[in-house]
């Protein structure tokens, strides 16, 4: 009898202080996100898609700018035979040996209205023939001009209604990587934090498992249990022992993951549990007027149907007439000295208008159209499915996340009960008043009532970031998300 109370004191003692572990770095969700938006590949893949497109959109605004530039031959040296038309009318190749630099500078500024550009040029040439050692200079002092399409598709206009969408689009779409990065390291996060819970319910089952078989053991001894019960718990040890060999390995491959994912190097990692419910309740139209508002997609589908329309514009632009009108006005002369370029040169004078205009082309201008004007029309009724199913997306997760929430309080009643339950069990078979049977059945019921709690925790965690990501709104603080 001193033996058994002996043993029933160690079984107390180890149920007490088991689990306790020495923690090189204790980790909650919060911190498993955050770590993994500042140091996983894939938020440095959504930094680098960011940069592109800034820089796509400014190549885009530099289209509207002034613009400068300096060409230029310099030197153009040339030795070699050229033909020469004799005055017979026979053809004779003359030696050739001169240099004919040039340099100009040129300015164009587009007109974003009428498609057109103004531009203004100066130029300056030396000829040096060294065969008859003569140099001779021809310049442009200056000259302006005008250049005005016509009749035809304004790219410079229609760009403009397009690409600012698509660089809001972009920015949004940086956003909603992030707040997915968010939803992937919160499946990571729990698959550690359920492998972490089934290594401690197999330990704990290993170690009580195995202090009853000790008690069923001197039970045995003093006649008080048959020999089927000390083997049914012997098959129970095993069992349990095994269990925590496969909880073991499923531990370090989800945290193997865990730390790639974050960009965590070989620390020890322990995970503290979320709490059970930020309290935060979500109505289905503040979520969908919230992703309506920030969601790259909400801004694509008016890029979409803007680009559609633009193909019918430039289509209609590019059939029927092409006409282009370019004007131009300056000052010119040719001199055997530099000064003398730029001294009473004589005026220059351009206007010219080229024609394009289909006479007979089958009919493929006007194809060309009604497939731009068809293709517009099915975008349509394709944007307007796409935001169907938008709205259904958001309502469905709203829906989830509440079921998720309810089923979450429900599954922590039953993991509080079923606790209670086995610590009741336990004590009752000590005293001998509870088969072994009773007491497997009440082990099992606690460890499933576990799992159904982590379980349902990362259910619920999981509605919420992927409700955060389809809105791009942080409902617990109540604004919209930014980065």
């Amino acid at each position: 009898m001193k033996a058994y109370l002996s043993v029933l004191s160690l079984l107390l003692l180890s149920l007490h202080g088991f689990g306790r572990q020495t923690d090189t770095l204790r980790l909650s969700l919060d911190e498993v996100v955050q770590m993994a938006k500042e140091k996983s590949i894939s938020a440095k893949q959504a930094v680098s898609t960011r940069e592109t497109k800034y820089w796509e959109w400014r190549t885009f605004k530099s289209n509207y700018q002034p613009q400068l530039t300096l060409s230029g031959v310099v030197p153009g040296y040339s030795k070699t035979f050229r033909e020469v038309l004799q005055p017979n009318g026979t053809i004779d190749f003359q030696p050739v040996r001169n240099n004919n630099s040039s340099v100009s500078l040129a300015f164009s500024q587009s007109i974003t209205m009428t498609g057109g550009s103004v531009f203004g040029t100066t130029q300056l040439q030396r000829f040096d023939d060294f065969d008859r050692n003569n140099v001779l200079y021809n310049g442009v002092p200056y000259a302006i001009g005008y250049s005005q399409p016509l009749f035809q598709y304004n790219q410079l206009r229609w760009d403009q209604r397009v690409e600012p969408l698509k660089y809001s689009e972009s920015r949004q779409a940086y956003i909603e990587s992030m707040e997915k990065i968010a939803v992937q390291a919160n499946e990571y996060f729990f698959d550690l934090l359920l492998a972490q819970a089934n290594l401690q319910i197999s330990e704990s089952n290993f170690s009580n498992t195995d202090t009853i078989l000790k008690v069923a053991q001197l039970k045995y001894d003093l006649g008080k249990i048959t020999k089927n019960e000390i083997l049914q718990l012997q098959l129970e040890r095993l069992k349990a022992q095994k269990s925590v060999g496969v909880a073991k390995r499923d531990m370090e491959i989800a945290m193997l993951n865990l730390r790639s994912y974050t960009g965590l190097g070989s620390v020890p990692l322990v995970l503290q549990a979320p709490l059970q419910s930020p309290g935060v309740e979500i109505a289905a139209e503040k979520a969908l007027s919230e992703a309506f508002a920030n969601r790259a997609d909400a801004i694509g589908f008016a890029r979409r149907l803007a680009e559609a329309k633009r193909a019918v514009a430039k289509a209609k632009g590019e059939s029927g007439i092409n006409a282009a009108l370019t004007a131009r006005l300056g000052f010119s002369k040719s001199a055997s000295k530099l000064r003398g370029v730029y001294r009473s040169p004589q005026d220059q004078q351009l206007l010219q208008v080229e024609l394009s205009i289909p006479i007979l082309d089958w009919g493929r201008s006007q194809s060309r159209t009604r497939t731009a004007r068809v293709n517009l029309q099915l975008e349509e009724y394709s944007v307007e499915q796409d935001k169907q199913n938008f709205s259904q997306e958001i309502i469905t997760q709203v829906t989830l996340y509440n079921m998720m929430k309810d089923q979450l309080n429900l599954t922590s009643e039953a993991d509080r009960i079923a606790s209670e339950k086995f610590l009741i069990a336990r004590e009752r078979y000590l005293i001998g008043s509870l088969s072994i049977t009773d007491l497997s059945i009440a082990f099992q019921e606690k460890d499933q009532a576990r799992r159904d709690y982590i379980s349902a925790l990362r259910d619920f965690w999981g509605a919420y970031f992927e409700l955060r990501y389809l809105s791009l709104y942080d409902f617990a603080l109540n604004r919209k998300i930014t980065y």
